[in-house]
């Protein structure tokens, strides 16, 4: 990835990923949308996602038109990648290598979010709004872990083991995924 353009719209792609990540993950868990970090995220998505919804009512508590658009912001990348790259691409082998990507960058999503609630743990002297959303964005994930593994002598390995879940994941994907597909 020498291309200056190719990592310009790869991280400009892969930032606002993250956020429509977020705001799926914000309505699944049941965050609290008040919070000024989700308003930050719904102001981010909504002109894109209000559209959306006429079309792709949710199902549940899935949020499909934001499931939609963060399809449609891979496939962009992709597409957009494989131009300047002068490439051709199969829009079959684009879309599933989307959905992986999607995946994946979930899991790094939720790698960074553990890491700053770590480290907001140690320096943090209460609750502020953003450390209240990191947890009830995590609290889903290292719950059952910690059922399983409770803390011991005061040091909750739940975190710890969430990461070792993740790294294999990511190395199991990247096994039948290449690299440019999910970069």
């Amino acid at each position: 990835m020498n291309d200056p353009f190719v990592f310009l719209i790869s991280t400009l792609f892969d930032l606002y990923l993250m956020v429509v990540i977020l705001r799926i993950w914000l309505q699944l868990a049941r965050a609290d949308f008040y919070n000024p970090f989700s308003q930050f995220i719904v102001k981010a998505t909504h002109p894109i996602v209000k559209p959306l919804r006429r079309v792709l009512p949710p199902i549940g508590n899935l949020d499909t038109a934001s499931v939609v658009l963060a399809l449609a912001v891979v496939v962009l990348k992709i597409v957009l990648i494989t131009l300047i790259a002068g490439g051709q691409f199969d829009i079959v082998a684009v879309l599933l290598f989307s959905i992986v990507s999607v995946i994946k960058q979930a899991g790094v999503l939720l790698f960074y979010l553990l890491i700053v609630r770590a480290i907001l743990s140690w320096v943090s002297q209460g609750r502020n709004p953003f450390e209240l959303v990191l947890i009830q964005l995590t609290e889903p994930f290292l719950t059952p872990i910690r059922r399983i593994i409770p803390p011991m002598g005061g040091l909750d390995l739940s975190v710890l083991v969430l990461f070792i879940l993740l790294n294999f994941i990511n190395l199991l994907l990247a096994q039948h995924v290449p690299y440019w597909a999910v970069a």
